[in-house]
């Protein structure tokens, strides 16, 4: 079947009763599909159903917990009087080994790891800033366990259209999750009188995820939902894998577009809020505060608007995709190349706009997010139907490497020194003057990104093509026994 006609991708996120095709013998077929992707994957359909939403759940969690210091921010600079000035690089290790072992239980023991050392973190001294700074760091290992791992258990349980309808849901989480990171974290602060009361809303929301996680997910049979008979998919070294990955064009450059997702979301995640501050202290709508939760009602406010852009922006992007699909296979690139390149200018306005409206301010941002937030389940696609089951999570793992490393991990740093470098003096003008400069970098870094989409759509038919039929090779190493222990020798030298 052609990448271009019309199959269950092409189906309307939103669909109603004037849009479906109720024959008898459609509904059969239907239903024998879904009896043979359960057979496949060995999970019921209830029970995968109820994995998508536990693994949305701990997504929510993963993201709120992040962008609760977001929220508190202006609070932890006053505590520790600091300036502007371990996750990304676990984040292979995770992905080798949820490639090739139980995914549930490394999910179980990171999850585990990072609930206990996010508390761990609320109780840091006023004297050791470097400790919160470790804590934070060693959070990263629970969430390196978790985000390489869990997209591949969904896409071992769906396949098609069903795929990227729970995708979405999966990815609903994070531009959710990480507005009410800011909301809690600036009303429970509020609410408190104490910021370190913010970091302890998710630990214990962590513990219920591990217990649903324990009782209530199976682990899927890894690529077998869409394994076609002919194709015996094997293990091959991590070295192979890489190697392949390199060559995969699509996945390299849908990376590189991701990254400066990463890069603007990370940036405005960080300083949105005490932007938004600031220039309200200088247009005089706020006094200067020397106090804290300084910027409690700007997180609100900027988190409520994370959560409402996130959920349309994931639900617009699926929906434009899919109607896209039934005339280009390019569909998915270049939706998430328009929605970079939509939200740019509506960046940068909403930065100008700050020192004069407020109304004017927060209607750009919330078309800057609702348009960035269009990439999110379709990037996540693309990498999960370019790239063969056996690879998936080094994918993922490698993914978050470079959009960490070079987007949301260091792009709020970046901000911060370039904020410190352009400031001439400590007045609240020039506090947020040289803030307003830097964050201009987000509207060029998401030109670029649109562009590394633009590129993806030259290569995506041929790579999705390439993954769909792939075979082993000759070449390529297998598993097989050797005295009680596994060793990997060419295909040839087992061949009868």
């Amino acid at each position: 079947m052609s990448l271009a006609e019309p199959t269950s991708d092409s189906t309307p996120f939103f669909s109603d009763e004037s849009e479906a095709e109720g024959s008898e013998e459609q509904g059969g077929a239907a239903a024998a599909q879904q009896q043979r992707e359960e057979s496949a994957s060995g999970v019921s359909k209830v029970r995968a159903l109820l994995t998508v939403f536990i693994l949305c759940y701990i997504n929510l969690l993963n993201y709120m917990d992040r962008f609760t210091v977001a929220g508190v921010l202006p609070d932890i600079e006053h505590y520790f009087r600091i300036d502007d000035g371990s996750y990304m690089f676990l984040a292979p290790v995770f992905g080798y080994l949820g490639d090739r072992y139980n995914r549930k239980y490394i999910m179980l023991g990171g999850i585990t790891f990072w609930s206990a050392v996010t508390l761990a973190s609320s109780y840091t001294p006023k004297k050791h800033f470097w400790l919160l700074l470790l804590t934070r760091g060693l959070v990263g290992v629970g969430e390196a366990s978790y985000s390489t791992i869990a997209p591949t258990i969904i896409a071992d349980l769906y396949v098609k259209g069903k795929r990227t309808n729970m995708l979405s849901i999966f990815y609903f989480a994070i531009p959710v999750g990480s507005g009410l990171g800011y909301i809690a974290g600036s009303q429970v602060g509020k609410l408190a009188a104490d910021w370190h009361w913010a970091l302890r809303v998710t630990p214990g929301l962590g513990l219920i995820a591990v217990l649903l996680l324990l009782f209530v997910v199976q682990e899927p049979r890894r690529g077998a939902i869409e394994a076609r008979p002919e194709h015996h998919l094997t293990q091959t070294s991590w070295l192979s894998d890489l190697l392949a990955l390199s060559k995969n064009y699509s996945f390299v450059l849908s990376t590189f577009g991701f990254t400066a997702v990463a890069f603007v979301t990370g940036s405005l995640a960080l300083w949105a809020p005490t932007f938004l501050y600031r220039a309200a202290v200088v247009t005089g709508e706020r006094a200067p505060c020397v106090e804290d939760n300084c910027a409690a009602t700007e997180s609100l406010i900027f988190g409520a608007i994370t959560c409402i852009t996130g959920f349309l922006g994931v639900a617009m992007g699926v929906a434009v995709s899919r109607k896209l699909r039934t005339r280009t296979p390019r569909a998915d690139p270049l939706v998430c190349a328009s929605g970079l390149l939509l939200s740019a200018p509506f960046l940068y306005l909403a930065i100008v706009f700050a020192q004069t409206s407020t109304i004017a301010t927060y209607t750009f941002i919330f078309l800057g997010e609702l348009f960035l937030s269009m990439n999110w389940a379709i990037v996540a696609d693309i990498l999960l139907y370019v790239v063969v089951p056996t690879r998936r999570s080094t994918a993922e793992a490698l993914q978050i490497v470079i959009s960490h490393l070079l987007g949301d991990a260091g792009s709020p740093y970046l901000i911060g020194v370039v904020s410190d470098s352009l400031r001439r003096t400590d007045s609240f003008l020039w506090e947020f003057r040289s803030l307003q400069l830097s964050l201009l970098l987000c509207s060029f870094v998401a030109v670029i990104g649109g562009g590394f989409f633009l590129a993806t759509a030259l290569f995506i038919e041929t790579d999705r093509q390439r993954a769909e039929n792939y075979v082993p090779t000759d070449d390529e190493p297998i598993v097989v026994p050797k005295s009680g222990r596994s060793t990997r020798v060419p295909v040839s030298s087992v061949l009868i």
